[in-house]
């Protein structure tokens, strides 16, 4: 069965998508379908991610297509939700595939606040599947090889897209098993096997041998760049190499063999014996240094063969001369694979959970053109309302209407008595005076609410840069104060609003307390009014004079002009225009928007005409204001002047600018109102994404405490020192016959035959056989059958031992030998003291051992010890 590398899936830590994403769609989008729609989306997704993640995978399409559609959804999703550490904080922690401990270099897991970095790691996990399942293939029919080869392809543009991708994606150093040099290796290796494939396709199918030659030499290339970018690194198990260099060897050699095929048919015998020699060669070195993982027996046997019987006929019938390897020519190449194109959607049965969602491309353009909309009718408007308030000026200071209207001298002028009618409808002194208080409780408001929000930051910044101070280069995370500029950016500009929102109402105020006493004489009755106006001679004679019928058609005219501005506001304010398709045609035909471009063009194209309409009612206005001005120094020529009509003119002037004031202040105050009302959303929808990245920022800070003390834990606290050797003292085997353990076997995720176990090393000679003892009462050896010479190698003396049995009763080591029943050479310390005779141990029935031999000599009756050459104690 051939051997086929696959690779491990990386594992994920649970991650709940669904509090931020529905808090996001909640503060984005209004309650509608649509907000119930996406908060739907949400909850799918999160059971996808669950699906793709959350539990083991069988090596069957069912999984990987799971895996497929988890990852088109990522990359559909990645454009509408804005994934960032400062904005929508999702932490996402995978663990290294290739990480078993300390036997690979990288952190064994990675956590990071990006999208990308989630796509690269599920898009991992599609390859290292694909790669499982393809290595499960029968590949012994069309099918199975076809499955296998369209999975390699798979694994190997998966891994090649990682390659291109990664570094851009994740803005930091990867894991080890994502990094480029790993995945551009393990793309090599799947092209290799997915060539391979073919290269048993085509055997299979008996094809032609010079096309099999070149396929099996193709994946032998392939095969040897695989090894030369690994040979030097540890990026991967160290079971990948010999595999690769074995692989390289085994294909080389079938297309030696398949071309040595063809040169027998060109009767080129020498070349087919040269070819048939390097390919034996080549499964020589396979067997001889790869064989745990790969078995090359067929192959072997085949090529023996096959050289066997050419060098038979070449010696006997065709003499050919066989030329070196050298000089052969070179067999060519044909590659049938290639990488798969990785281009969302990969699944066949993807569909958008959230199609009707807009890209964040196109929801910021569409912020910025609302802004720019906003402003350009807020211009507009602005634009009329000066014009307004400066004629409503100019006639207050011409005390216009009203002098036309008070020729008698002793009533309330018309236009007067309606402006006061217009105050009191409107709430007078009492509903401004309600206004200016309610403003600054609302501006408070706001300001503890930007105040709390900025806290937070400050706060975790703090406490960030602490245990950076105390972790030094080991706190590795983004600094909260890069982090943070974005949001302390929004916040200062919050602030300035608000001190120029506080200069605002400042203005109106004053505005107020200056109009204060005249606002509050409108307010009266109008018998009091008309007590309040001084009274004047009367200037009957001027009316149905010319100039005041030029003056009443002039203000007639202006009033006019101000209507139309009137509903020119209106029309302005009711234009409407959807740029969400605009924008979304402009992203997919050039992949970007330019949206100062496309917004200006529109804008301009909606509100030019009323551009246009604006100004020519400021040329009418001023033109009318010119000629009220020459007629009303003529009307004040004919009138009668004195310091009664004087005065009653001034306090006319002073009630008409009141009136006008009133309104606008009033506007200006509920505006004001309006304002702090909507800056309140504005500023909690920041205070809950200050929150949400806080929030985030502790998790991730919580982490990343909690391995740096498993980090530090597992730190030696003391350098390393050199043991005595006395104390280093191997243990022994469990039992006598204990073979000398072999490397390990490759992991199963990596390759799915298991590896063959290497000889044990050399086992010590055994055992000899118990003595026979003689008991000393039954001994008749004579003196001569002693051996004539001493042996030359004793045992070492053992060390005097306390006092109890003369031999062990526990079962001993291998290669122990028991001493003989009653015999110990060395005596107890009571019969080594001084003057005392010797007295043999002896049992009930047994003879004791004759006394101490002279020097040189063994003990009689005792079996002789081993010859030199084979010591007494097993050599380990």
């Amino acid at each position: 069965m051939a051997t086929f590398i696959s690779v491990p899936l990386k594992k994920s830590s649970e991650v709940d998508l669904v509090k931020p994403l529905s808090k996001f769609v909640t503060s984005t989008y209004p309650a509608s379908e649509d907000q119930g729609e996406y908060l739907r989306a949400v909850e799918e997704l999160n059971k996808l991610r669950k699906s793709a993640l959350g539990r083991p995978l069988d090596k069957h399409e069912s999984s990987l297509e799971i895996l497929l559609r988890y990852y088109d959804q990522l990359c559909a999703v990645e454009p509408k939700f804005p994934f960032s550490e400062n904005q929508l904080c999702l932490t996402f922690t995978w663990k290294d595939a290739f990480d078993k401990g300390s036997l690979f270099g990288g952190s064994v897991k990675l956590a990071l606040a990006s999208l990308g970095y989630e796509k690269t790691c599920v898009l991992f996990n599609v390859a290292a599947l694909a790669s499982q399942i393809a290595s499960e293939q029968n590949l012994d029919n069309d099918e199975g090889l076809k499955t296998s080869a369209k999975y390699y392809q798979l694994a190997s543009g998966a891994f090649g897209h990682i390659k291109d991708t990664v570094l851009s994606a994740l803005n930091r150093e990867p894991t080890m098993d994502i990094s480029p040099e790993t995945v551009g290796t393990l793309s090599l290796i799947m092209l290799a096997q997915a060539q391979e494939v073919f290269f048993l396709k085509a055997t299979s199918d008996k094809m032609k041998d010079a096309v099999i030659a070149k396929l099996a030499n193709q994946a032998a290339d392939f095969y040897g760049d695989a090894f030369k970018q690994c040979q030097y690194k540890d990026n991967l198990p160290k079971e990948v190499l010999p595999v690769l260099a074995a692989k390289h060897c085994i294909m080389q050699a079938n297309a030696e063999l398949h071309q040595s095929v063809l040169a027998k048919q060109k009767k080129r015998f020498g070349e087919e014996i040269a070819r048939l020699q390097h390919a034996a060669e080549l499964v020589k070195t396979v067997a001889s240094r790869y064989d745990e993982y790969v078995s090359v027996k067929d192959l072997t046997d085949k090529i023996n063969r096959s050289l066997t019987a050419a060098k038979k006929d070449n010696d006997f019938i065709y003499h050919d001369r066989v030329p070196e390897v050298k000089d052969l020519e070179q067999i060519g190449k044909a590659a049938l694979v290639k990488p798969a194109a990785i281009t969302p959607p990969l699944s066949q049965k993807f569909s958008d959970l959230f199609e009707k969602m807009v890209p964040m491309a196109v929801q910021q353009s569409m912020s910025i053109y609302s802004q720019r909309k906003a402003e350009t009718v807020n211009r507009l408007v602005g634009t009329m309302r000066e014009a307004t308030n400066l004629c409503n000026g100019v006639l207050a200071s011409l005390n216009l209407p009203a002098a036309l209207e008070d020729l008698s001298g002793d009533s309330i002028p018309q236009s007067i008595a309606e402006k006061a009618r217009n105050v009191v409808q409107h709430g007078g002194l009492q509903s401004i005076e309600q206004l200016i208080k309610d403003l600054p409780e609302l501006l408070t408001r706001n300001r503890e609410i930007l105040d709390e929000s900025l806290k937070m930051l400050d706060n975790e910044e703090t406490t960030d840069n602490e245990l950076r101070t105390k972790f030094s280069q080991r706190w590795s995370r983004t600094p909260s104060g890069d982090l943070y500029k974005p949001l302390r950016s929004e916040g200062a500009n919050f602030r300035n609003i608000l001190d120029k929102a506080v200069q605002a109402d400042q203005v109106v105020r004053d505005r107020y307390n200056t109009h204060c006493d005249m606002i509050a004489l409108l307010c009266k009755p109008e018998n009091e009014l008309n007590a309040a106006i001084p009274s004047a001679n009367p200037t009957k004679t001027l009316q149905g004079s010319e100039v005041v019928n030029v003056l009443r058609s002039l203000l007639a005219q202006l009033e006019e002009v101000k209507k139309e501005r009137e509903t020119i506001e209106g029309e302005i304010k009711s234009v409407t225009f959807d740029m969400s398709t605009t924008f979304l045609t402009a992203l997919a035909q050039d992949g970007a928007i330019n949206e100062e471009q496309l917004s200006l063009g529109q804008l301009d194209q909606l509100y030019g005409s009323y551009n246009q309409r604006v100004q020519a009612s400021l040329r009418t206005q001023e033109e009318l204001l010119g000629k009220v001005q020459t007629s009303h120094q003529e009307f004040s020529s004919l009138k009668q002047s004195n310091a009664d009509s004087n005065q009653r003119e001034e306090v006319l002037k002073k009630l008409a600018s009141a009136h006008d004031s009133y309104m606008e202040i009033s506007n200006n105050l509920r505006e004001g109102t309006k304002f702090y009302n909507d800056l309140t959303e504005i500023l909690l929808k920041f205070q809950n994404k200050c929150s949400d990245i806080v929030f985030a920022r502790k998790t991730e800070r919580d982490e990343l405490l909690k391995d740096l003390q498993q980090s530090i834990a597992r730190e030696p606290s003391a350098p390393a020192f050199n043991v005595p050797a006395y104390q280093s003292t191997p243990a022994a085997p469990s039992g006598p016959a204990a073979p000398a353990p072999g490397p390990t076997p490759a992991p199963r995720t990596v390759f799915p035959v298991q590896p063959q176990q290497p000889e044990s090393k050399p086992q010590p000679p055994a055992r000899p056989p118990p003595p026979s003892v003689i008991p000393q009462a039954a001994s008749t050896t004579p003196a001569s059958s002693q051996p004539a010479a001493a042996p030359t190698n004793n045992p070492p003396p053992m060390a005097p031992q306390a006092q109890g049995p003369p031999y062990p009763t526990y079962q001993g080591y291998p290669g122990y030998y028991q001493m003989p029943m009653g015999y110990n050479p060395y005596a107890y310390g009571q019969y080594n003291m001084p003057n005392m005779p010797y007295m043999p141990y002896q049992t009930p029935g047994q003879g004791g051992y004759p006394g101490t031999a002279p020097a040189g000599q063994p003990y009689p009756g005792y079996p002789q010890q081993p010859p030199q050459q084979q010591p007494y104690y097993p050599q380990q």
